[in-house]
């Protein structure tokens, strides 16, 4: 009867990954939540590297100016 026991819990499709929805549901949200991690991080660093890196020194004409100067 121990003999029967033992071999009781080894059941190979209870370790099977398509067999065990609970091992596997368990896995894919851990999977999908690392893939939209690592998406969002990589987005967020190219939104980094390719930033506005400041404000460039634009030639304004004097008759659009605030206070225009005409000749």
């Amino acid at each position: 009867m121990a003999h029967h026991q033992a071999h009781e819990h080894d059941n190979p499709l209870e370790k099977d990954f398509t067999h065990s929805w609970v091992n596997s549901s368990t896995y894919l949200f851990y999977l999908q939540v690392f893939c939209i991690l690592a998406f969002v991080l990589g987005g967020c660093y190219g939104l980094y590297t390719e930033r506005y890196k400041g404000k460039p020194r634009v030639n304004v004409p004097e008759s659009s100016m605030y206070t225009p100067k005409y000749k």
